[in-house]
């Protein structure tokens, strides 16, 4: 049965710091079920609203054909989950400046946009993440535990990478006490158990995959098993669970920035899954249900508005085709329009490795695209000279915009964050 556990803190707090965080005081942590063996029954809606996710998301990846045909084009995506799930404060940026970043560091240059450095950190932590687990592979503790030590990778809390956490931790009220939190997360010693039985729910197939990928991530936000980085982890397991049922493939509805732009109704459903008492109690029942239900239409909504992208996408191609005029299949300017959705800034080189042709036919076809005004000239680092299509980044900017807004369009509803501005 879930429970609170009382313990006593005692302030170390030098007294330069205001009284609010230096005092002692008894607290509560919470210390949730066990997932493995717990019976989970689900209201008929929210039941139906799982099976509408999962054959979304099902539809989404066989039909994805501009977007699963693109690994770069799948990484912009990736861009935007990492930027949701990540708890940096100040990481925002713009489609642009990240891609410029992304082509200095291709082409060896030192990082020089720290922001920039950081979220691209966090896509390689993603990418590593769902690359590792297929169809049917197991979720191990290990796997979660490098996954984080790739997410602090250089950054100041790097010593914590890959441990979980030995000390308290909590969220809200004061940095220095769990006096004032609004919730503290289990003692240190549970944890080590209690991620395993996540882990050994998630290797289970007898839940429908949206659930399993809903429940699973509930609990590793309550259990809050690291120093830092807990939000990036546990958006990393919804993927990793769905890619383990075949519910998606590499390329990720951006379901993170959905549940950000619904942050309150996020954090209520979430913190509704941390009953006291027994699983099959109407509270656990009822608050389960309230948030695998929201779970699933972040889902739905995430996939409708990446379709919209992926269509928006194709008919910018078609768009470029009618300027260009004539266009031989399979020519490097062929080759050159369907590739670059998915990597609008490149130089020659990355170009003629893109599409492998020889640099002299892809230096040709730049021309023609350049004269077309699909690309522009633009510069990478210090005096790299590169091409960008600056279509393809105002329409990613367009859908970073139209993820933050909790209709789906601005125009309606204003963004409820902080968004790149509209072009």
């Amino acid at each position: 049965m879930a429970r609170v556990i009382k313990r006593h803190w005692v302030s170390d707090a030098g007294s330069g710091l205001p009284r609010k965080d230096r005092r002692s005081c008894d607290y509560e942590a919470y210390l949730p079920d066990w997932l493995v063996d717990r019976e989970v029954v689900l209201d008929g809606r929210v039941a139906a609203d799982v099976s509408e996710a999962e054959a979304a998301l099902v539809r989404f990846g066989l039909e994805a054909g501009a977007l699963a045909d693109s690994d770069a084009l799948a990484r912009l995506l990736l861009r935007t989950e990492s930027v949701a799930s990540s708890r940096i404060e100040g990481l925002e940026i713009g489609a642009r400046r990240l891609l410029h970043a992304d082509a200095e560091r291709r082409l060896g240059e030192r990082a020089r946009d720290v922001t920039a450095a950081e979220v691209l950190g966090n896509i390689d932590a993603m990418l590593f993440a769902i690359e590792s687990v297929g169809e049917g592979d197991r979720i191990s503790v290990d796997l979660l535990l490098e996954i984080h030590r790739r997410l602090l990778l250089g950054t100041r809390l790097e010593m914590h990478g890959g441990q979980l956490r030995d000390e308290q931790n909590w969220i809200g009220g004061s940095s220095f006490n769990p006096c004032s939190a609004e919730y503290v997360p289990p003692p240190p010693e549970a944890v080590p158990d209690l991620v395993a039985d996540l882990c050994d729910f998630c290797n289970d197939d007898s839940l429908p995959a949206v659930a399993q990928a809903a429940i699973a991530h509930a609990q590793f936000e309550t259990i809050h098993p690291f120093v830092d980085g807990n939000g990036r982890v546990g958006r990393a397991l919804i993927h990793l669970v769905l890619r383990r049922r075949s519910v998606v493939s590499r390329v990720l509805p951006p379901v993170s920035l959905i549940l950000a732009t619904w942050a309150q109704e996020y954090g209520d459903a979430l913190t509704g899954t941390r009953y006291r008492g027994a699983a099959s109690s109407r509270v656990a029942r009822e608050g389960q249900d309230r948030w695998v239900g929201l779970f699933a239409t972040a889902l739905k909504r995430a996939v409708a508005d990446a379709d919209a992208f992926e269509e928006r996408v194709q008919l910018l191609e078609l768009t470029w085709r009618k300027r260009l005029g004539r266009v031989r299949t399979d020519s490097a300017a062929d080759l050159l329009l369907r590739r670059l959705p998915g990597a609008p800034i490149l130089t020659v080189q990355s170009a003629a490795d893109l599409i492998g042709r020889s640099t002299q036919a892809t230096n040709q076809a730049i021309a023609r695209l350049t004269e077309a005004k699909v690309l522009s000239q633009t510069t990478v680092g210090k005096r790299n000279r590169a091409f960008e299509a600056p279509e393809v980044i105002r329409t990613f900017t367009a859908l970073e915009r139209q993820l933050a807004s909790p209709s789906g369009d601005t125009r309606t509803a204003p963004p409820t964050r902080r968004v790149p501005r509209g072009c």
